[in-house]
């Protein structure tokens, strides 16, 4: 692990998005509670904006009108001449980069905690897009250590060939938080988020008054692919998450071990030769996505020391 730091800018704009999936009510409820009362996300020095990005799904309780939002913020749809036949989603996420971005700008946000949740027994999870980023591992570790001895589990999507065009990456730093499942609300999960939340909220304040972060490692999750259901000629499910794969999210699962059940009963087991850790097991919204699970496999990342370049 490299010893000397790194200086970065002072974070100055941060946003908290909820309903970016409108029936994800654990974001959509805190950040109505907060732009009614914002004291809790409040920082000397920093500007913290509550918003609702998909507030015509929020109204219907369902994931997306149109389309879904968090995969349009790309070039091509970003860039779109703006109509009303554009999909609901596209026209809100070129609203979204306007007030947030423009992505890809020194002038965008720095920060945006985007606020899910999944039907994945997945607990606290932060979702990280960028290995190298020395100030989101720092911020992450900072927020482990405070939820310990509640595991928070990171999950890296950084992948070749697996791009998300998502909501939150029209900031400088994106960063997706979230446990539990769509529809409902429970209190329990709604104070680990909020606690998420508050952590992250404090490194924030704590970087830009000059505190130091010494080097750091922590444990990530990073996906190598994501795992379909077998299929019938067609196209159709042809079995299930086997029940010893459902809600072992984060466990090894090893070469051989059940995978998929048949309504005949046929075992349909882990293929290959390595032992990989599932996420998003049997997720709900991901049915239409054709993914069943994501292999992921489990690495520590280091991040050099860092404190800002004001101090």
């Amino acid at each position: 692990m490299t010893s000397y730091h790194v200086t970065e800018d002072p974070i100055k704009k941060v946003a908290i998005f909820g309903g970016t999936h409108g029936n994800e009510l654990t974001g959509v409820f805190l950040v109505k509670h907060w732009l009614e009362n914002d004291t809790e996300i409040q920082r000397t020095g920093l500007e913290v904006k509550p918003f609702i990005t998909n507030p015509r799904a929020v109204k219907k309780c369902t994931r997306y009108i149109d389309c879904d939002l968090n995969r349009v913020f790309d070039p091509e749809n970003l860039g779109k001449k703006v109509s009303k036949d554009l999909p609901y989603e596209v026209r809100r996420a070129q609203e979204i980069n306007h007030l947030f971005g423009p992505k890809d700008n020194e002038d965008s946000y720095d920060i945006i905690f985007d606020l899910h949740n999944t039907t994945s027994n997945m607990g606290c999870t932060l979702i990280l897009e960028d290995s190298r980023n020395d100030l989101l591992i720092q911020m992450f570790h900072y927020i482990k250590t405070s939820l310990a001895p509640l595991p928070c589990y990171v999950y890296l999507i950084e992948h070749p060939s697996l791009k998300y065009a998502t909501t939150r990456s029209i900031a400088k730093y994106p960063v997706e938080v979230g446990p539990q499942p769509q529809g409902v609300l429970r209190a329990d999960i709604l104070d680990q988020m909020r606690k998420m939340i508050k952590y992250a909220l404090d490194f924030i304040h704590n970087f830009n008054e000059g505190k130091e972060f010494p080097p750091c490692a922590i444990e990530v999750y990073k996906i190598m692919e994501k795992v379909d259901y077998p299929r019938n000629e067609n196209g159709d499910i042809a079995a299930l998450i086997h029940p010893n794969l459902q809600d072992q999210d984060w466990k090894p699962l090893h070469p051989g071990d059940p995978v998929f059940l048949t309504l005949e009963g046929k075992i349909i087991p882990l293929g290959g030769d390595s032992t990989v850790y599932p996420v998003f097991v049997n997720e709900a919204a991901y049915y239409e996505k054709k993914e069943a699970f994501a292999k992921t496999t489990k690495l520590i990342l280091n991040a050099r020391s860092i404190r800002s370049s004001l101090h």
